[in-house]
């Protein structure tokens, strides 16, 4: 398994806040890879932003725009 840059433990709170009486640790990991892929997409994204107007940093306004790009909202 590669190593995930998310903690498991937030997972588990994520499920529950969702509805969820009991998450399994497979499903925490399972919610893990899954956030942890779309946020990678919405940082590539975030950064192509960046540096489309000549800015080494990414700003939470780029993050704002991929993400509606990325999610599709």
């Amino acid at each position: 398994m590669a190593d995930l840059e998310l903690a498991i433990a937030p997972m588990h709170r994520l499920c529950k806040k969702a509805g969820a009486d009991r998450v399994s640790e497979a499903a925490a990991r399972e919610l893990a890879k899954a956030l942890e892929e779309i946020g990678i997409k919405i940082a590539k994204e975030a950064l192509d932003f960046a540096m489309h107007t000549g800015r080494k940093t990414i700003k939470a306004e780029d993050i704002e725009i991929a993400a509606r790009k990325v999610m599709g909202r």
